[in-house]
Protein backbone atom coordinates (compact mmCIF):
# COMPACT_ATOMS: atom_id res chain seq x y z
CA UNK A 1 0.00 0.00 0.00
CA UNK A 2 2.70 2.25 0.76
CA UNK A 3 4.39 1.66 -2.59
CA UNK A 4 0.66 1.89 -4.87
CA UNK A 5 0.46 5.41 -3.25
CA UNK A 6 -2.18 4.99 0.03
CA UNK A 7 -2.96 8.27 1.17
CA UNK A 8 -3.16 6.10 4.20
CA UNK A 9 0.26 5.68 4.28
CA UNK A 10 1.99 8.85 3.12
CA UNK A 11 3.10 10.27 6.52
CA UNK A 12 4.97 6.04 6.52
CA UNK A 13 6.66 7.20 3.09
CA UNK A 14 7.36 10.41 4.06
CA UNK A 15 9.61 9.51 7.09
CA UNK A 16 11.27 6.76 5.41
CA UNK A 17 12.82 8.88 3.05
CA UNK A 18 13.51 11.29 5.03
CA UNK A 19 15.64 8.58 7.15
CA UNK A 20 17.05 7.37 3.40
CA UNK A 21 18.22 10.94 3.18
CA UNK A 22 19.33 11.85 6.34
CA UNK A 23 21.44 8.62 7.77
CA UNK A 24 24.88 8.23 6.19
CA UNK A 25 24.74 5.45 3.19
CA UNK A 26 25.27 2.26 4.70
CA UNK A 27 27.31 -0.25 2.80
CA UNK A 28 25.43 -2.90 3.69
CA UNK A 29 21.68 -3.04 4.78
CA UNK A 30 20.49 -5.82 7.40
CA UNK A 31 16.52 -5.97 7.64
CA UNK A 32 14.69 -7.67 10.40
CA UNK A 33 11.50 -8.40 9.37
CA UNK A 34 8.12 -9.13 11.06
CA UNK A 35 7.36 -11.43 7.93
CA UNK A 36 10.00 -14.51 8.57
CA UNK A 37 9.88 -16.69 11.44
CA UNK A 38 12.07 -20.06 12.21
CA UNK A 39 12.99 -21.89 15.42
CA UNK A 40 16.38 -20.33 15.47
CA UNK A 41 17.84 -17.30 13.50
CA UNK A 42 18.13 -18.03 10.08
CA UNK A 43 19.93 -15.70 7.66
CA UNK A 44 19.52 -15.28 3.77
CA UNK A 45 22.78 -15.99 2.54
CA UNK A 46 22.14 -16.14 -1.55
CA UNK A 47 24.09 -13.79 -3.57
CA UNK A 48 20.67 -12.58 -5.63
CA UNK A 49 17.63 -12.82 -4.10
CA UNK A 50 14.54 -12.51 -5.31
CA UNK A 51 11.68 -11.09 -3.94
CA UNK A 52 8.51 -12.86 -2.24
CA UNK A 53 5.22 -11.63 -2.40
CA UNK A 54 3.76 -12.33 0.69
CA UNK A 55 0.22 -10.77 0.47
CA UNK A 56 -3.09 -11.92 -1.15
CA UNK A 57 -5.89 -9.38 -2.38
CA UNK A 58 -3.96 -6.13 -3.47
CA UNK A 59 -3.90 -4.82 -7.19
CA UNK A 60 -2.27 -6.74 -9.51
CA UNK A 61 0.46 -4.08 -9.82
CA UNK A 62 1.88 -5.43 -6.15
CA UNK A 63 2.92 -8.37 -7.98
CA UNK A 64 5.10 -6.86 -10.31
CA UNK A 65 7.56 -4.59 -7.89
CA UNK A 66 11.45 -5.27 -8.17
CA UNK A 67 13.78 -4.51 -6.27
CA UNK A 68 16.73 -6.10 -7.40
CA UNK A 69 19.45 -5.41 -5.01
CA UNK A 70 21.95 -7.64 -4.31
CA UNK A 71 22.41 -9.85 -1.43
CA UNK A 72 25.74 -10.40 0.66
CA UNK A 73 26.75 -13.91 1.63
CA UNK A 74 29.97 -12.45 3.74
CA UNK A 75 28.09 -10.50 6.00
CA UNK A 76 25.61 -13.16 5.95
CA UNK A 77 28.24 -16.04 6.87
CA UNK A 78 29.80 -12.94 9.57
CA UNK A 79 26.16 -12.68 11.24
CA UNK A 80 25.73 -16.49 11.73
CA UNK A 81 29.17 -16.93 13.07
CA UNK A 82 28.21 -13.49 15.61
CA UNK A 83 24.82 -15.38 17.12
CA UNK A 84 26.79 -18.87 17.36
CA UNK A 85 29.22 -17.20 19.33
CA UNK A 86 26.86 -15.93 21.64
CA UNK A 87 25.62 -19.50 22.23
CA UNK A 88 22.62 -18.71 19.99
CA UNK A 89 22.05 -21.40 17.36
CA UNK A 90 21.80 -20.02 14.04
CA UNK A 91 21.18 -20.87 10.33
CA UNK A 92 21.80 -19.72 6.97
CA UNK A 93 19.43 -20.24 3.93
CA UNK A 94 20.56 -20.10 0.40
CA UNK A 95 17.29 -20.19 -1.00
CA UNK A 96 14.92 -17.84 0.28
CA UNK A 97 14.15 -14.46 -0.89
CA UNK A 98 13.37 -11.02 0.69
CA UNK A 99 9.40 -10.23 1.50
CA UNK A 100 7.79 -7.86 1.50
CA UNK A 101 8.84 -6.22 4.79
CA UNK A 102 12.35 -5.96 3.66
CA UNK A 103 11.27 -4.87 -0.26
CA UNK A 104 8.70 -2.16 0.96
CA UNK A 105 10.39 0.21 3.29
CA UNK A 106 14.36 -0.22 1.14
CA UNK A 107 12.40 0.90 -1.94
CA UNK A 108 11.41 3.78 -0.63
CA UNK A 109 14.63 4.55 1.54
CA UNK A 110 16.95 3.52 -1.06
CA UNK A 111 15.17 3.32 -4.47
CA UNK A 112 18.58 2.70 -6.59
CA UNK A 113 18.50 -0.71 -5.06
CA UNK A 114 22.17 0.01 -4.80
CA UNK A 115 23.02 -1.30 -1.56
CA UNK A 116 23.51 -5.27 -0.75
CA UNK A 117 21.05 -6.66 2.05
CA UNK A 118 20.68 -9.81 4.11
CA UNK A 119 17.37 -10.54 5.94
CA UNK A 120 17.29 -11.84 9.35
CA UNK A 121 14.26 -13.86 10.54
CA UNK A 122 12.39 -13.82 13.69
CA UNK A 123 12.60 -16.77 16.53
CA UNK A 124 8.82 -18.10 16.45
CA UNK A 125 8.88 -19.03 19.63
CA UNK A 126 8.45 -14.89 19.82
CA UNK A 127 9.97 -14.26 23.44
CA UNK A 128 11.29 -11.31 23.82
CA UNK A 129 14.28 -11.57 25.74
CA UNK A 130 15.45 -14.17 23.17
CA UNK A 131 15.04 -11.22 20.51
CA UNK A 132 16.96 -9.32 22.66
CA UNK A 133 19.68 -11.35 22.60
CA UNK A 134 20.20 -11.98 19.38
CA UNK A 135 19.85 -8.13 18.99
CA UNK A 136 23.34 -8.09 21.50
CA UNK A 137 25.14 -10.28 19.75
CA UNK A 138 25.14 -8.05 16.67
CA UNK A 139 27.25 -5.41 18.80
CA UNK A 140 29.95 -7.73 17.92
CA UNK A 141 29.50 -6.79 14.22
CA UNK A 142 33.50 -6.22 12.58
CA UNK A 143 32.05 -3.52 9.59
CA UNK A 144 30.59 -1.22 11.41
CA UNK A 145 28.86 1.08 8.52
CA UNK A 146 25.97 -1.53 8.14
CA UNK A 147 22.39 -0.24 8.58
CA UNK A 148 19.88 -2.69 10.79
CA UNK A 149 16.51 -2.14 10.42
CA UNK A 150 13.83 -3.50 12.22
CA UNK A 151 10.94 -3.83 10.13
CA UNK A 152 7.51 -4.35 12.34
CA UNK A 153 4.97 -2.10 13.10
CA UNK A 154 4.10 0.01 16.49
CA UNK A 155 0.80 -0.70 16.02
CA UNK A 156 -0.49 -3.92 14.30
CA UNK A 157 -3.89 -5.04 14.96
CA UNK A 158 -5.55 -5.52 11.46
CA UNK A 159 -8.78 -5.76 12.29
CA UNK A 160 -9.24 -2.25 14.15
CA UNK A 161 -7.59 -0.55 10.89
CA UNK A 162 -10.97 -1.56 9.40
CA UNK A 163 -13.34 -0.96 12.54
CA UNK A 164 -15.20 2.25 13.73
CA UNK A 165 -12.60 4.22 15.54
CA UNK A 166 -14.07 4.44 19.40
CA UNK A 167 -12.58 6.31 22.28
CA UNK A 168 -11.96 3.06 23.88
CA UNK A 169 -9.85 1.96 21.31
CA UNK A 170 -8.38 5.16 20.70
CA UNK A 171 -7.03 5.41 23.73
CA UNK A 172 -5.70 2.20 23.70
CA UNK A 173 -3.74 3.09 20.95
CA UNK A 174 -2.65 6.28 22.78
CA UNK A 175 -1.61 4.85 25.70
CA UNK A 176 0.31 2.05 24.46
CA UNK A 177 2.16 4.50 21.61
CA UNK A 178 3.08 6.57 24.99
CA UNK A 179 4.74 3.54 26.63
CA UNK A 180 6.97 2.97 24.18
CA UNK A 181 7.95 6.08 23.47
CA UNK A 182 8.93 6.39 27.07
CA UNK A 183 10.39 2.69 27.03
CA UNK A 184 12.65 3.30 24.20
CA UNK A 185 13.77 7.47 24.45
CA UNK A 186 13.52 8.18 28.26
CA UNK A 187 16.89 8.94 29.19
CA UNK A 188 16.63 8.53 32.95
CA UNK A 189 15.99 4.58 32.26
CA UNK A 190 19.19 2.48 32.91
CA UNK A 191 19.98 -0.66 30.44
CA UNK A 192 17.98 -2.60 32.81
CA UNK A 193 14.95 -0.98 32.94
CA UNK A 194 14.62 -0.42 29.96
CA UNK A 195 15.40 -3.97 28.54
CA UNK A 196 12.81 -5.05 31.64
CA UNK A 197 10.04 -3.41 30.37
CA UNK A 198 10.31 -4.10 26.24
CA UNK A 199 10.76 -7.77 27.85
CA UNK A 200 7.15 -7.55 29.92
CA UNK A 201 6.05 -5.15 26.73
CA UNK A 202 2.61 -7.06 27.23
CA UNK A 203 1.74 -5.52 30.56
CA UNK A 204 1.66 -2.52 29.41
CA UNK A 205 -1.57 -0.36 28.85
CA UNK A 206 -3.33 -1.22 25.62
CA UNK A 207 -0.26 -3.77 24.67
CA UNK A 208 -2.86 -6.44 23.22
CA UNK A 209 -5.19 -4.32 21.20
CA UNK A 210 -1.98 -2.98 19.48
CA UNK A 211 -0.16 -6.82 19.38
CA UNK A 212 -2.78 -9.31 19.18
CA UNK A 213 0.53 -11.22 18.10
CA UNK A 214 3.65 -9.78 18.83
CA UNK A 215 5.35 -10.58 15.49
CA UNK A 216 5.14 -6.69 14.11
CA UNK A 217 6.67 -5.32 17.60
CA UNK A 218 9.38 -7.57 18.17
CA UNK A 219 11.90 -6.67 15.51
CA UNK A 220 12.13 -3.29 17.84
CA UNK A 221 13.81 -5.42 20.38
CA UNK A 222 16.17 -6.92 17.95
CA UNK A 223 17.63 -3.58 17.32
CA UNK A 224 17.42 -2.08 20.73
CA UNK A 225 19.76 -5.13 21.69
CA UNK A 226 21.88 -3.85 18.66
CA UNK A 227 21.88 -0.09 19.84
CA UNK A 228 24.21 -1.04 23.61
CA UNK A 229 21.03 0.89 24.67
CA UNK A 230 21.51 5.09 24.97
CA UNK A 231 17.75 6.26 24.45
CA UNK A 232 16.47 6.02 21.42
CA UNK A 233 14.90 9.43 18.77
CA UNK A 234 11.22 8.94 18.17
CA UNK A 235 9.38 9.74 14.87
CA UNK A 236 5.60 10.24 15.49
CA UNK A 237 3.29 9.64 12.49
CA UNK A 238 0.02 8.32 11.60
CA UNK A 239 -0.91 5.10 9.75
CA UNK A 240 -4.39 4.49 8.49
CA UNK A 241 -5.89 6.97 11.17
CA UNK A 242 -3.74 4.99 13.59
CA UNK A 243 -0.95 6.64 15.95
CA UNK A 244 2.43 4.94 15.26
CA UNK A 245 6.53 5.68 15.34
CA UNK A 246 9.21 4.53 14.27
CA UNK A 247 12.69 4.77 16.80
CA UNK A 248 16.32 5.42 15.84
CA UNK A 249 19.67 4.36 17.60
Amino acid sequence: MPLLGDPGHSEMVASLEMLGARLDRPEAIIVVSAHWEERVPTITATETPSLIYDYYGFPEESYSITYPCRGEPSLARELHLLIESAEIDANLNHERGLDHGVFVPLKIMYPEANIPCVQLSLLSSLEPESHIAVGEALQGLGRRNVLLIGSGFSFHNLKAFFAPETAESSKSNREFEQWLSDTCCNPTYSAGQRRQKLTRWSEAPGARYCHPREEHLLPLHVCFGASADGPAEVINLKVMNKESSMYVW
